[in-house]
């Protein structure tokens, strides 16, 4: 006894048809009905091929292609073969359309170029996490970009607003007591980004930190003299790498942002990530 068949066809992957049919299928629990899944349609040969080998097997043919020359090669050669056929995306094109103020793209794999761009920020996130603060130092080289500064100046935000536009960022606070990490050596400078603030602003932004702590805002944490030597000392690392300096004083994370994506934008340009 023949086994019935659908054939699910698409111009991108097909699994969208596929997990239609499939749902389809449980309904009939108590009948055997093949897939055969026939992805990546690119020209009238295929289709016709595929619409001949269902003619052949008594099968059905449901679909996603979203190409309308292709679409309508098939509508033609279905009819002429007497295949039945589901066009699974068409009706809800043409009803949302009647919605829309744009045209669909037409363009096959949409669904799964969403799912590439939300896992690359999701991996961009979890980086950002995970070299944060100059936890890791190794991470420096894995990164798309760098970020530099003393506490405060924002590294952690800019570093997590950065990775939602899915650039990977490690970044290192620079304390004159604490050694940097050789990996830091190691990058080119175009890899690296400095922040640069303004003593006072910085004074005030610790000095509020410190309030939320519970701790005294005169601690040598937020003094002028101290944030001084740490500015001092974050200018002469930045000047010994060579790299890029942002002063954030009067920035958004936003504004500070697109000046990062500018220079990382460049460098993928220039050098390739």
């Amino acid at each position: 006894m023949k086994v019935p068949t659908i054939y699910v066809l698409s111009d991108s992957l097909g699994e969208t048809a596929e997990n239609v049919a499939r749902a389809t299928i449980s309904q009939f629990d108590k009948e055997e009905i093949d897939i055969v899944r026939i992805p990546y349609i690119a020209n009238t040969e295929q289709i016709e091929e595929a619409v001949l080998e269902a003619k052949a097997n008594d099968g059905i043919i449901c679909h996603t292609i979203v190409s309308e020359t292709l679409r309508e090669y098939f509508d033609r050669v279905t009819a002429e073969n007497e295949v039945r056929s589901v066009d699974i995306l068409g009706p809800m094109l043409e009803a949302v359309g009647s919605i829309a103020t744009t045209k669909p793209r037409l363009q096959p794999g949409m669904v799964h170029k969403l799912d590439r761009e939300y896992f690359k920020k999701v991996e961009a996130i979890e980086f950002a996490v995970k070299y944060d603060d100059g936890k890791n130092p190794a991470g420096f080289l894995k990164a798309d970009i760098v970020i530099i500064g003393v506490s405060r100046t924002s590294k952690t935000p800019l570093s997590m607003y950065l990775a939602h536009k899915s650039i990977k960022v490690a970044n290192l606070p620079l304390v004159p007591e604490v050694s940097l990490p050789e990996e830091l050596f190691k990058l080119p400078p175009y890899k690296i980004v400095g922040l640069i603030i303004d003593p006072m602003k910085l004074n005030y932004i610790r000095s509020e930190r410190l309030k939320t702590m519970g701790l005294a805002d005169g601690a040598n944490y937020a003094a002028v003299e101290r944030i001084n030597e740490e500015l001092a000392y974050a200018r002469e690392i930045m000047r010994k790498l060579h790299c890029p300096v942002i002063d954030v004083s009067s920035k958004a994370i936003e504004e500070t942002a697109n000046q990062v994506l500018e220079i990382v934008e460049r460098n993928a340009r220039l050098h390739g990530r």
